[in-house]
Protein backbone atom coordinates (compact mmCIF):
# COMPACT_ATOMS: atom_id res chain seq x y z
CA UNK A 1 0.00 0.00 0.00
CA UNK A 2 1.22 3.45 -1.05
CA UNK A 3 1.47 6.27 2.36
CA UNK A 4 1.44 10.06 1.76
CA UNK A 5 4.83 11.42 2.96
CA UNK A 6 4.90 14.69 2.11
CA UNK A 7 4.21 17.57 -0.57
CA UNK A 8 5.85 20.05 -2.28
CA UNK A 9 6.24 23.37 -1.01
CA UNK A 10 8.07 24.82 -4.03
CA UNK A 11 9.51 24.23 -7.31
CA UNK A 12 12.52 26.35 -8.74
CA UNK A 13 14.28 26.42 -12.25
CA UNK A 14 17.12 27.80 -13.83
CA UNK A 15 17.62 28.50 -17.42
CA UNK A 16 21.48 28.63 -17.64
CA UNK A 17 24.21 27.43 -15.29
CA UNK A 18 24.89 29.87 -12.08
CA UNK A 19 21.72 31.90 -13.51
CA UNK A 20 19.32 32.35 -10.33
CA UNK A 21 16.47 30.42 -9.91
CA UNK A 22 12.90 31.10 -10.77
CA UNK A 23 10.19 29.51 -8.46
CA UNK A 24 7.56 28.22 -10.72
CA UNK A 25 3.97 27.12 -9.93
CA UNK A 26 4.27 24.10 -11.90
CA UNK A 27 6.72 22.08 -13.97
CA UNK A 28 6.65 18.76 -16.35
CA UNK A 29 8.94 16.34 -15.77
CA UNK A 30 10.61 14.08 -18.54
CA UNK A 31 11.45 10.90 -18.39
CA UNK A 32 15.24 10.42 -19.21
CA UNK A 33 15.60 14.33 -19.67
CA UNK A 34 14.94 16.33 -16.67
CA UNK A 35 12.29 19.22 -15.22
CA UNK A 36 11.41 21.52 -19.04
CA UNK A 37 13.00 24.36 -18.75
CA UNK A 38 15.69 24.09 -16.33
CA UNK A 39 19.84 23.92 -17.41
CA UNK A 40 20.13 20.50 -16.79
CA UNK A 41 17.24 19.52 -19.23
CA UNK A 42 18.66 21.46 -22.22
CA UNK A 43 22.09 20.23 -21.20
CA UNK A 44 23.28 23.47 -20.19
CA UNK A 45 24.00 22.80 -16.16
CA UNK A 46 27.66 23.51 -14.75
CA UNK A 47 27.45 20.02 -13.73
CA UNK A 48 25.95 18.41 -17.22
CA UNK A 49 26.35 15.16 -17.69
CA UNK A 50 24.03 12.40 -19.40
CA UNK A 51 23.25 10.30 -15.78
CA UNK A 52 19.97 9.88 -14.58
CA UNK A 53 21.09 11.62 -11.03
CA UNK A 54 21.15 15.02 -13.02
CA UNK A 55 17.29 14.85 -13.72
CA UNK A 56 15.95 16.65 -10.92
CA UNK A 57 17.09 17.48 -6.98
CA UNK A 58 15.20 17.95 -4.12
CA UNK A 59 15.74 19.53 -1.07
CA UNK A 60 13.81 19.37 2.52
CA UNK A 61 12.73 22.95 3.79
CA UNK A 62 13.04 20.87 7.42
CA UNK A 63 16.86 21.43 6.13
CA UNK A 64 17.21 24.89 5.37
CA UNK A 65 14.72 25.89 8.49
CA UNK A 66 17.54 24.39 10.85
CA UNK A 67 20.62 25.43 8.90
CA UNK A 68 18.88 28.83 9.86
CA UNK A 69 18.07 27.56 14.05
CA UNK A 70 21.04 25.90 13.81
CA UNK A 71 23.60 27.40 11.97
CA UNK A 72 22.18 31.27 12.12
CA UNK A 73 22.39 30.79 7.90
CA UNK A 74 19.52 31.72 6.46
CA UNK A 75 19.12 29.91 2.45
CA UNK A 76 16.22 30.31 0.63
CA UNK A 77 14.88 27.11 -1.31
CA UNK A 78 15.91 28.23 -4.35
CA UNK A 79 19.00 29.42 -3.22
CA UNK A 80 20.16 26.11 -2.17
CA UNK A 81 20.24 25.54 -6.24
CA UNK A 82 17.32 22.33 -6.04
CA UNK A 83 14.37 22.02 -8.26
CA UNK A 84 12.15 20.96 -5.35
CA UNK A 85 11.32 21.60 -1.65
CA UNK A 86 9.96 19.54 -0.12
CA UNK A 87 8.04 19.11 3.42
CA UNK A 88 7.38 16.00 5.94
CA UNK A 89 9.37 13.56 3.91
CA UNK A 90 12.88 12.31 4.47
CA UNK A 91 14.22 12.06 1.58
CA UNK A 92 18.04 10.23 2.70
CA UNK A 93 15.31 7.01 3.17
CA UNK A 94 14.55 7.83 -0.68
CA UNK A 95 17.50 6.49 -1.82
CA UNK A 96 17.46 3.64 -3.90
CA UNK A 97 13.42 4.13 -3.83
CA UNK A 98 10.53 4.23 -6.30
CA UNK A 99 8.47 7.29 -5.08
CA UNK A 100 5.52 9.61 -6.85
CA UNK A 101 5.53 13.28 -6.89
CA UNK A 102 2.30 15.01 -8.32
CA UNK A 103 1.62 12.82 -11.80
CA UNK A 104 5.57 11.88 -12.20
CA UNK A 105 7.01 8.67 -10.75
CA UNK A 106 10.98 9.20 -9.59
CA UNK A 107 13.89 7.38 -8.44
CA UNK A 108 15.95 8.23 -5.46
CA UNK A 109 19.78 7.69 -6.95
CA UNK A 110 22.15 9.26 -4.55
CA UNK A 111 22.66 12.11 -1.87
CA UNK A 112 22.76 15.64 -3.14
CA UNK A 113 25.95 17.17 -0.87
CA UNK A 114 26.67 20.51 -0.87
CA UNK A 115 29.79 21.66 -2.69
CA UNK A 116 32.11 24.45 -3.30
CA UNK A 117 30.17 26.16 -6.34
CA UNK A 118 27.00 26.56 -4.43
CA UNK A 119 28.79 28.32 -1.60
CA UNK A 120 30.50 30.71 -4.58
CA UNK A 121 26.89 31.71 -5.45
CA UNK A 122 25.78 32.12 -2.45
CA UNK A 123 28.79 33.14 -0.46
CA UNK A 124 28.04 31.57 2.29
CA UNK A 125 29.48 28.34 4.26
CA UNK A 126 27.14 25.65 3.94
CA UNK A 127 28.98 22.13 3.73
CA UNK A 128 29.70 21.56 6.58
CA UNK A 129 26.30 22.47 7.98
CA UNK A 130 24.29 21.17 5.41
CA UNK A 131 26.46 17.46 5.27
CA UNK A 132 24.12 14.56 5.15
CA UNK A 133 21.03 16.84 4.77
CA UNK A 134 21.57 18.79 1.21
CA UNK A 135 19.16 16.61 -0.94
CA UNK A 136 18.52 14.24 -3.47
CA UNK A 137 19.17 13.47 -6.71
CA UNK A 138 16.09 11.84 -8.32
CA UNK A 139 15.65 9.72 -11.67
CA UNK A 140 12.35 10.50 -13.65
CA UNK A 141 11.27 6.73 -14.31
CA UNK A 142 7.84 8.17 -15.58
CA UNK A 143 7.19 12.08 -16.82
CA UNK A 144 4.63 14.16 -15.25
CA UNK A 145 3.37 16.96 -14.31
CA UNK A 146 3.99 18.45 -10.46
CA UNK A 147 2.40 21.53 -8.90
CA UNK A 148 3.53 23.29 -5.37
CA UNK A 149 1.46 21.28 -3.12
CA UNK A 150 1.70 17.95 -4.91
CA UNK A 151 1.80 14.90 -2.27
CA UNK A 152 5.44 12.91 -2.61
CA UNK A 153 3.96 8.96 -2.10
CA UNK A 154 6.73 6.76 -1.59
CA UNK A 155 6.14 2.85 -1.61
CA UNK A 156 6.21 0.78 2.07
CA UNK A 157 9.71 0.14 3.41
CA UNK A 158 12.10 -1.84 1.41
CA UNK A 159 10.12 -1.64 -1.78
CA UNK A 160 13.16 -0.57 -4.17
CA UNK A 161 13.86 -0.32 -7.69
CA UNK A 162 17.12 -0.85 -10.31
CA UNK A 163 19.09 1.90 -10.68
CA UNK A 164 18.57 3.00 -14.82
CA UNK A 165 21.85 3.20 -16.68
CA UNK A 166 23.00 6.45 -17.73
CA UNK A 167 21.01 7.52 -20.97
CA UNK A 168 23.57 8.47 -24.20
CA UNK A 169 24.10 12.36 -24.69
CA UNK A 170 21.98 11.98 -27.90
CA UNK A 171 18.88 10.72 -25.60
CA UNK A 172 19.63 13.83 -23.49
CA UNK A 173 19.59 16.88 -26.10
CA UNK A 174 16.79 15.42 -29.03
Amino acid sequence: MVRAQGQVEGIFIGAEAAAPLESMPEVRAEQGRGLAGDRYWSGQGTFWKPLTDREVTLIEMESLEALASDEGITLEPREARRNIATRGVRLNDLVNQQFRVGDATLLGIRLCEPCGHLERLTGKTLRPALGGRGGLRAAILASGVIRVGDSIQAGPEGESAAIPEPLGASHIAG
